[in-house]
Order: structure tokens, then C-alpha cells, then sequence
């Protein structure tokens, strides 16, 4: 059996390793792609200097964070027995490997877009292949490190004395429980960067393009990527700071708090079923905690795969590109569902047992395993719902975003007040997709199912992350196409490119937002679990006002996000009527832009208006908590989960839905039996509606994902010391059942044996 255990424990860092290995090769096969001309690679190079200036900028301030926060968190490891400083340690692997993954997508992306350009010279075919392989090496970068972090630093904690406990009893509750804490700080290091990549490169990003847009398309009446535009490169420079690194930093922590969640899930199931001596299974008690590493495993290996799917034809249009895309994404899938049913049946034992809420009768009544793959299918299907429904609300030519061009003909306010429509109804489908994803998993296989749900919905990140990242690279080649006035079937073919990519972004958007929901849910039920309180009732005061309290955080969040972006767009804008109005020649063509003075105007503002949202987030929990309590907190979490979910669906389709009715224009649209164009006052006041939804689709929807996963993970993280504020243990269970009662002995490093009632 130990052979056993040990083939599964390390096979799922050396898959990561392969996906790492076959994100290096794709690389190297896009840097040996042609460049193009000087003028090209002049600009790319501009862009990425950008780009990489701003990261550097951010991790600066970031390293200055971790070295607080750890020493903070390494003070609590101090104020709770089941807490080992080792959460220290995990807690920087965390925050560097989030890091990495950014800077790996940031520099790949940089790279591809002239690439792409260069590409589209010779057919779509070839342009799609260089896009989409840059998107790849992002999404295997960002799930490789991550399967590759977690499994690693589990092996080296159960495998080591690392801990100062001798020999890990993988079957005890406490003994795991305290592995999995350690584990939790690199959880909470991944959360911690991302809130910060994305909500500083959403400011950056939206504030270079509103401020381009304001001035250069509807005072200047030039195009989109003009190069007389002197904000154009740092638009260029925000699409890669924000959809690339914000997105890949913002699914990477998902993908980790998802499988963290599921873990300690795991150990619970353990415990229900008797624990030491009692529960048994074909990998010595680690199945149910290995089965989301395995999950995520496979996910990496189905992606690589399922990417040999996304072929076009040399002369493709748009409905082409997205049917190759949808066919790479089903694909990986359905393999991935295939594949679960096999692996569940191998790894768990055939019948379970797991508390289940405040139901005596269904805790003491054994279920078959699966019911746990059944739980995998409805995380699969909430991917796919969510994607599909926000393509609905999104895409061109979809009836929501015609209202909104239907409605730019009588102006830019009635076309704002058809956006705001779109954006509200479109969170009644995904909400009851939500609630009934959170009732079937939870009734096929407890929490452990919901945890279970959300790990499937994530194991497909390395093919979501492509899909997603490929529109950036594609919007950048466009860009560089129009700066270098490239032929005209070009630009078409970048366009298409773009055009698919933009509903893509707002795909990848709303997968974003379906992972950090049942990810905060999976974090949730593992808060409550290891907190040990009986529940949540808001007939208390204080449970009541900290609901109220979490639901408007997210609100006060957002106005955040939005007036930043504001406050930098008016700068970026008084900047580019001053180059305008100083700098001959600009319009005509034969003057140069200062296009470094508008990256630094984005990169300043970024850095310095990130740091209130962030401290709210991080803050706000650890104040709650350890002034209310353990049940407080709880009610706090749920108010910023239920509000931020709502939040982010609002804005992101809102914005995704402007965006494409502009679009319409652009191409051409038929409004009332006439045929209405770029440049028309309809055009205008979709221009306008769009300077509005970009922070909406951009800053604040995006940032909201962080914002509930990070409050649910410092809670779940704090919760131990909160058990033992109440009185509760991490074994504590009031509703299991009485014969499962056994008392547990654990080592402390310091020879003093704890007396922990296991129940």
C-alpha cells in the first residue's frame, strides 16, 4: 500500500513539472516566430518595457507587504497550539510563485503580440496559432506552479519532520489539521498578490484607455491605437497589466484556495468516518485529501491536450475562431468529467459517511462515492453555464448588447441606462445557476462535495487561462498593426482575432467570477468546520450588523476602484491634450508622443491608489474577528460573498455589453432599417457608454473575486486561534454521532502533550 500512496503522492508534482516543461517549449517556439520590421518591433519593445515596469514597480511595494505580513502572521502561529510557524514559509512561497505566474504571462504576452502581428501577414491560421500559444504558456505556467506548490510543500510536511511532530498520522484529525494550516499560508500569500495585481492593474489599465479614449476618439476623432494618440502605448501596455497578469495572479490563487478548501474538507470526511483505527482506504487515509490534488492534476494533462483541438482555416471568420476556441474547452471538459468518474471509483472507498449540517439522519446514513462524482459534474456544468450564459449577455450581434446599440441612437444617457439594465438582469441566471450548483453538491456529498465542485470547475485553468489570455495578444497586435500601419487584410485578421478575444475576455471574466464563488463556499464550509460553531444565527445583533456590514464592502470597494480609475484618467487626459496642444506636428504626423509621460501617470496611480482597497480587505476580517468572534466573522464573510458575487456579475457583463455595442458601430450595424457607422453621433454616445463600463468590466468586477476569496481565506486561516477563543477544537463536531468519541494525544514541539477530544 505504501508504494501505492507514494506513486500517486509524487506523480501529481511531476505532471506540474511536465506542464511547466511543455510551457517552456511553447515559449521557445513563440520567441523563434519572425518579428517584423523595425517599426514593429520598436513599438512591441516600448509595450514591454511598459509592461515589465510596472511589474517591477509592484513588486517592490509587494515585497515591502510580505516581509509585514509575515511577521504578523508569524506572531499568531505563536498564539495558537495547532498553528506551526511553517504557515511563515508558505505563506512567501505563496506570494513568490503568484508573482512568477504574472511575470511569466506578462513576459509572454509582451512577446507574442508583434509576433501575432507578424503572423497575420501570412494568414489567421498562423496569426491564431501564435496567440493562442502565448495564452498557453500562461495557463500552464499559472496551473503548474500551482499544483506544483501545493503538492510539494504537502509532501514535504507529511513526508519530513518539518513540523516537529514526528511521524504524521495521516488518519488523525488534529495531526492533519495542522499540516493543512501550514499549507494555508500559501494559499493566503497566492490571494495576497493577486488582490494586488488585479486591483492595481485594472486602475492602470482603465485609466490608460478611458483617458485614450476620451481624447483621442472623441475630442482628436482619431482611431482606436492611433499612434498620434500619446496614451496608446499605455493602453496597449494596461490590456497586458490587467487581462494578463491581473486575470493569471487572480486564477492562480482560485486554483489554490479551491484545492486548500477541498483538503481540509477531506479531513473532516476522515473524522466522520472514525478515524484512526477505524476509516480505511487503498491510500493509507489520504484519499479524500489527495483526490483535488489528482483532480487538479489531470486538468493540466486534459489542457495540453485538449489544445491540439483549436485549428481554423486560413481565411476564418469570427464564428470559425470562437467555434475552434469552444471545441478546445469542451474538450478538456469532458475529458477531465471521463476521467474523474475513474479516479473516484479507484481512490475512495465505496461507501461514505460525512456530517451533514444539523441532519442527524442523513450524517448516519452511508452514501455511495459516487455521489461525489455527481458533485464533479455540477462544478464542470457551472463552468460551462456561467461561460455560456455571459457570452449571451456579451457577445456581438446577442439581443442585450443590440438593445444597447438600439438605445445609442437617442444618446449617451439612454444608452447608459441600457447597460445598467443589461448588467442587472444578467445576474439572475448565473445567482439561481449558483444556488443550484450550492444545493445539488451539497446533497450528493456534503461540503466535502461542494469543495469537490469547485475543484473540478477549476481543474480546466490551464485551458481557460489560454482561451483568455490569447485576446490580449490579439488586441496588441491589432494595436501594433494600426501603429505601423500595416496592410489592410492585416488589421482585418487581427481584428477578427480581437473581436473574438473581446468575448473571450468577458468568458474568462465570468469563469473568473464562478471560481471565486464556489471557491469562497468551499473556504466558507472549511471556516465553519474547523471554527466548530453550531451555525450562524442572525437573531444575535452582532451576527446581524457584521452581515450588513460584509454586504456593503463590497459596494464601498467598488466606488474605490471607480474613483481611482477616475482620478487617473483625468490626469492621463490633461496630459494628452497638453502634448496635443505643445508638441507640433502630432496630428500631422510628423511630431513624436511622449509616450513614457502617460506609462508613468498609469503606473504612479496604480501603485499609490491600490493600497486603500487592499488594506480594507485585509484589515477588515482580522478586526471582526478577533473583536466579535468566531461566529461574527462567519456572518461577515457570508455578507461580502453574497454582495460580491452580485457585484462582480453586475459589472462585468455590463461592461463586457458596451464594450461590444461599440464594437457593432465599428463594423457597421443596422439601427431601424439604416445602416449606422463608426463616427456617427449613435457611435459617440456608445464611445461614452463604453468609458463608463471599461473600470466596470476592468477594476472593480474583476477585483471583487479577490476580494471574497480573501476574506474567506483570512478567516479560515485565523480560525483556529478563533476555536480556541470560543472553546471549540479543530475536532469539534456537535451533531456527529456519539461512538465516534476518542480521545487524542498530540506531540508538541515543545514535549507537551495536548489532551484534544476528538469527536
Amino acid at each position: 500500500m505504501q508504494v501505492l500512496i507514494d506513486n500517486i503522492l509524487y506523480l501529481v508534482p511531476v505532471i506540474a513539472i511536465l506542464g511547466l516543461v511543455v510551457m517552456a517549449i511553447q515559449g521557445s517556439w513563440v520567441r523563434k516566430q519572425p518579428k517584423g520590421n523595425a517599426r514593429m518591433t520598436e513599438i512591441a519593445t516600448y509595450i514591454h518595457e511598459g509592461a515589465l515596469a510596472f511589474l517591477n514597480a509592484e513588486y517592490r511595494l509587494l515585497a515591502i507587504f510580505v516581509v509585514i505580513a509575515g511577521s504578523a502572521l508569524a506572531v499568531v502561529s505563536t498564539m495558537v497550539p495547532n498553528t506551526h510557524w511553517f504557515i511563515v514559509v508558505a505563506f512567501v512561497i505563496g506570494a513568490i510563485f503568484s508573482a512568477v505566474a504574472g511575470n511569466i504571462g506578462m513576459r509572454i504576452a509582451t512577446e507574442a503580440n508583434v509576433r501575432t502581428a507578424e503572423a497575420a501577414k501570412t494568414s489567421l491560421s498562423k496569426a491564431l496559432k501564435v496567440s493562442f500559444t502565448g495564452g498557453t504558456v500562461m495557463g500552464l505556467g499559472v496551473a503548474g506552479l500551482a499544483v506544483f506548490g501545493l503538492s510539494v510543500i504537502f509532501i514535504l510536511l507529511i513526508k519530513t519532520h518539518v513540523l516537529g511532530m514526528g511521524e504524521i498520522d495521516v488518519t488523525n484529525v488534529n495531526h492533519m489539521i495542522i499540516v493543512l494550516e501550514a499549507l494555508a499560508g500559501f494559499s493566503l500569500g497566492a490571494e495576497s498578490i493577486a488582490l494586488f495585481a488585479r486591483v492595481g492593474g485594472g486602475i492602470y489599465t482603465k485609466a490608460a484607455d478611458v483617458g485614450a479614449d476620451l481624447v483621442g476618439k472623441v475630442e482628436a476623432g482619431i482611431p482606436e491605437d492611433d499612434p498620434r494618440n500619446p496614451a496608446t502605448i499605455a493602453d496597449n501596455v494596461g490590456d497586458n497589466v490587467g487581462d494578463v497578469a491581473g486575470m493569471g495572479a487572480d486564477l492562480f490563487g482560485s486554483y489554490v484556495a479551491t484545492v486548500l478548501a477541498a483538503m481540509v474538507l477531506g479531513v473532516y470526511v476522515v473524522r466522520d468516518m472514525g478515524g484512526a483505527g477505524v476509516y480505511e482506504d487503498n491510500f493509507g487515509g489520504l484519499a479524500t485529501l489527495l483526490l483535488p490534488l489528482v483532480i487538479s492534476a489531470l486538468g493540466i494533462i486534459f489542457s495540453m491536450i485538449a489544445t491540439k483541438f483549436i485549428k481554423v482555416s486560413d481565411d476564418g471568420k469570427e464564428a470559425e475562431v470562437q467555434s475552434a476556441l469552444n471545441k478546445g474547452n469542451w474538450g478538456s471538459i469532458i475529458m477531465t468529467a471521463v476521467a474523474c468518474y475513474f479516479l473516484i471509483d479507484w481512490m475512495l472507498p465505496e461507501m461514505l459517511t460525512m456530517n451533514f449540517f444539523q441532519d442527524a439522519d442523513k450524517s448516519a446514513t452511508p452514501f455511495a462515492s459516487i455521489n461525489v462524482f455527481y458533485a464533479v459534474l455540477v462544478g464542470l456544468g457551472v463552468g460551462g453555464g456561467i461561460s455560456w450564459m455571459t457570452e449571451y449577455y456579451t457577445g456581438l450581434g446577442k439581443k442585450p448588447v443590440m438593445d444597447i446599440v438600439r438605445n445609442s441612437n437617442t444618446g449617451a444617457g439612454t444608452n447608459i441606462i441600457a447597460g445598467l439594465s443589461v448588467g442587472m438582469i444578467s445576474t439572475f441566471g448565473p445567482i439561481i445557476l449558483f444556488a443550484a450548483a450550492i444545493y445539488a453538491s451539497y446533497e450528493f456529498a456534503g461540503f466535502y462535495g461542494v469543495a469537490i465542485a469547485a475543484c473540478a470547475m477549476m481543474a480546466t485553468t490551464a485551458m481557460q487561462l489560454a482561451i483568455d489570455a490569447f485576446g490580449p495578444i490579439a488586441d496588441n497586435a491589432g494595436g501594433i498593426a494600426e501603429m505601423c500601419e500595416l496592410p489592410e487584410e492585416v488589421r482585418e485578421r487581427t481584428d477578427i482575432l480581437d473581436s473574438v478575444g473581446n468575448t473571450t475576455a468577458a468568458i474568462g471574466k465570468g469563469f473568473a467570477i464562478a471560481s471565486a464563488a464556489l471557491t469562497a463556499l468551499a473556504l466558507f464550509a472549511a471556516y465553519v468546520t474547523m471554527t466548530g460553531i453550531d451555525g450562524i444565527n442572525i437573531f444575535k445583533a452582532d451576527v446581524l450588523a457584521t452581515l450588513f456590514v460584509g454586504a456593503m464592502v463590497p459596494v464601498v470597494f467598488s466606488a474605490l476602484a471607480m474613483k481611482s480609475v477616475g482620478k487617473a484618467a483625468m490626469e492621463m487626459v490633461k496630459e494628452v491634450r497638453r502634448q496635443f496642444k505643445e508638441i507640433p506636428g502630432i496630428m500631422e504626423g510628423t511630431g513624436q508622443p511622449e509616450y513614457s509621460k502617460c506609462v508613468d501617470i498609469s503606473t504612479k496611480a496604480a501603485l499609490k491608489e491600490m493600497m486603500l482597497p487592499g488594506a480594507i480587505t485585509i484589515v477588515s476580517p482580522l478586526i471582526i474577528g478577533f473583536t466579535l468572534g468566531a461566529e461574527p466573522l462567519g456572518s461577515y464573510m457570508a455578507g461580502v460573498t453574497v454582495s460580491g458575487v452580485l457585484w462582480a456579475i453586475f459589472q462585468n457583463n455590463a461592461g463586457g455589453a458596451w464594450d461590444n455595442a461599440k464594437k457593432s458601430f465599428e463594423a457597421g450595424v443596422e439601427i431601424d432599417g439604416e445602416m449606422t457607422y463608426k463616427g456617427s453621433e449613435a457611435h459617440k454616445a456608445a464611445v461614452t457608454g463604453d468609458t463608463v463600463g471599461d473600470p466596470f468590466k476592468d477594476t472593480s468586477g474583476p477585483s471583487m473575486n479577490i476580494l471574497i476569496k480573501l476574506t474567506c481565506l483570512i478567516g479560515l486561516v485565523i480560525a483556529p486561534l478563533l476555536a480556541v477563543g470560543e472553546g471549540h477544537g479543530h475536532a469539534s463536531n456537535n451533531s456527529h454521532d456519539e461512538t465516534s468519541k476518542s480521545n487524542v494525544e498530540i506531540r508538541m514541539t515543545t514535549t507537551e502533550t495536548f489532551e484534544l477530544n476528538n469527536k
